[in-house]
């Protein structure tokens, strides 16, 4: 069982340093927090029964057990293209499957709602589950519908996916076009937003589009989320954030929670796909795929060599603390919503190797804490305040 309160202890009392092997009991002791993961759509939705350790996937019980995790945020996504109607239908079954394996599995798992259940939940030595709804689509633009979800218990909504909507643009689709005109938020997209920060559910600005971000932090009276995404000025996808949007981030007190896809950690990775993938194939592979697609096709050696150093990681933690402090960096793995994940962190049973590789680049224990749960938590509480 994890003592709750002892990280914030760890950094009330001022340690600074810790030894790296030291690294499975520190990692032990800290609340670790991983504020994205897909395994809803990627597993139970398949039937998959995450309460016995798969040979598939990124993530089930046991294995975030082994990852010391004591709050998983489950993402609740659909593919707008796909449910252009029924999507709020769909987000509904999506946590109905959530609910089924949670009472199957009451001794290992409960839904947390506020982080009053959290802390009351891990301190019994269960891990949280914290609900995240990926994709504003799946209000079908009804406040009553994001009221709703907030009653089942979504803590956050990552306001859009890959296409825009009818009251918030996305990143993917801002990005191609240097106008303003028609981007960012409309008038029910401001409603929709003072709704979420009177509710207290939290904004996450990942995947949404710079005006989007802009118009967010210029209305919102509360810190925003953006749960998975890196730095853009290492990593120039546009699913990152800019230099500006990062320090706009720190004024607003918001949280960035790093993801550990190697497409957003390095720009060189679809590339090194696609060489693995015709050195694998020749002649007879299909270029025309997509870079996930020739990535699910390589051998396991291949995928490992496609699979960028955890270092990478790293230094976009690095650059982020550097940039914004070390109260704003959080993680949102994103695990099960990717295919290729760091070298060493290739599911979520993993995690304890980032704590180790933290605390040998140097970062205190009480640091490490931050990043690895207490920022996210603390952005939790003050959305609910």
């Amino acid at each position: 069982m994890k003592n709750y309160v002892l990280p914030l202890a760890m950094i009330l009392s001022g340690i600074a340093t810790a030894k790296a092997q030291d690294y499975p009991s520190i990692h032990q002791q800290m609340i670790v927090v991983d504020g994205h993961n897909d395994v809803i759509i990627t597993s139970i939705l398949k039937g998959h029964d995450i309460s016995k350790q798969l040979l598939v996937n990124h993530t089930d019980i046991p294995r975030m057990i082994s990852g010391g995790v004591d709050v998983q945020v489950f993402a609740v996504w659909s593919d707008d293209k796909k449910w252009k109607s029924g999507a709020f239908k769909h987000a509904n079954d999506q946590i109905d499957a959530l609910e089924e394996v949670l009472n199957r599995n009451p001794d290992q798992i409960e839904l947390a709602k506020n982080s009053l259940e959290i802390e009351r939940i891990t301190k019994s030595g269960k891990i949280a589950a914290l609900i995240g709804i990926e994709g504003g689509n799946m209000i079908e633009a009804d406040v009553s519908n994001l009221e709703a979800l907030y009653r089942r218990g979504a803590r956050y909504m990552t306001l859009t996916w890959n296409y825009d909507l009818s009251w918030a643009t996305a990143a993917a689709q801002e990005s191609k076009t240097k106008s303003r005109e028609g981007k960012g938020l409309s008038a029910l997209g401001k409603e929709i937003i003072g709704k979420m920060n009177k509710l207290g559910m939290m904004v996450d600005l990942s995947h949404a589009g710079e005006q989007t971000f802009y118009d967010v932090l210029e209305i919102s009276t509360k810190p925003v989320l953006v749960s998975h995404s890196n730095s853009y000025s290492l990593t120039p996808h546009f699913r990152n954030l800019k230099d500006a949007q990062l320090e706009a981030l720190k004024k607003n007190r918001g949280v960035v929670g790093v993801n550990f896809y190697s497409g957003f950690l390095d720009k060189s990775y679809e590339k090194r796909v696609k060489k693995l993938y015709k050195k694998q194939f020749g002649k007879q592979g299909n270029y025309s795929l997509s870079a996930s697609s020739q990535y699910e096709q390589l051998t396991s050696e291949h995928k490992h060599v496609a699979n960028v150093s955890m270092s990478l990681l790293l230094d976009h933690i690095d650059y982020l603390v550097k940039k914004i402090g070390i109260d704003h960096v959080a993680i949102g793995s994103d695990y099960d919503g990717i295919e290729s994940t760091p070298q060493g962190l290739e599911d979520v049973s993993k995690l304890p190797n980032l704590t180790r590789a933290l605390l040998e680049r140097g970062y205190a224990s009480s640091d490490v804490a931050k990043i690895m749960g207490l920022n996210f938590l603390r952005i939790l509480k003050e959305n609910e305040n």
